[in-house]
């Protein structure tokens, strides 16, 4: 019993550290892809905010729909190019969150849950998915994870 008992625990130990590598980095990657898709779509496409900037929360709202417009562009396209790198990946995270939750109020609310419908259910599974990448932050595969381990070391040579 005792040599299962070792051979689950080093199993469970693997999985643990293959975890805290690949988890959030399948995270970072499925939701740069779905966001990279609906920034291009908007940079090719006609800007449709002006039909619901008044489903806008505040204080987004207040935003004239151009602007509202190229900076949800901008941060579909170069958002998911810094969770790709694991770079500012709390940043983004939180910023694509705002967007998202803007984008149930004023496009997805008024359809229900279903995807089907074009309810809120999939930005709801978006804005679940972020939230490990902010409380948790991007994992080991990251250039945040590289650059905060480098500027903790050249602090410590720095202060000894």
């Amino acid at each position: 019993m005792e040599r299962i008992t070792e051979r689950l625990n080093t199993l469970l130990g693997g999985l643990d550290m293959a975890g805290s590598w690949l988890a959030p980095l399948a995270l970072r990657l499925l939701l740069a892809k779905e966001f990279w898709d609906a920034g291009v779509g908007k940079f090719h496409g006609r800007n449709w905010f002006g039909d619901i900037q008044d489903r806008f929360p505040f204080p987004f709202n207040l935003l004239p729909a151009d602007l509202s417009w190229q900076i949800a562009t901008w941060f579909e396209l170069i958002g998911p190019i810094a969770l790709v790198l694991g770079l500012g990946t709390r940043f983004f995270s939180v910023s694509l969150s705002i967007l998202t939750l803007v984008a149930i109020a004023a496009v997805h609310a008024g359809h229900g849950y279903t995807i089907a419908e074009g309810g809120w259910k999939l930005p709801l599974i978006y804005l679940v998915m972020f939230l490990p990448l902010i409380l948790s932050g991007p994992g080991k595969l990251s250039l945040d994870h590289w650059l905060r381990g480098h500027y903790l070391k050249a602090e410590r040579r720095l202060w000894s």
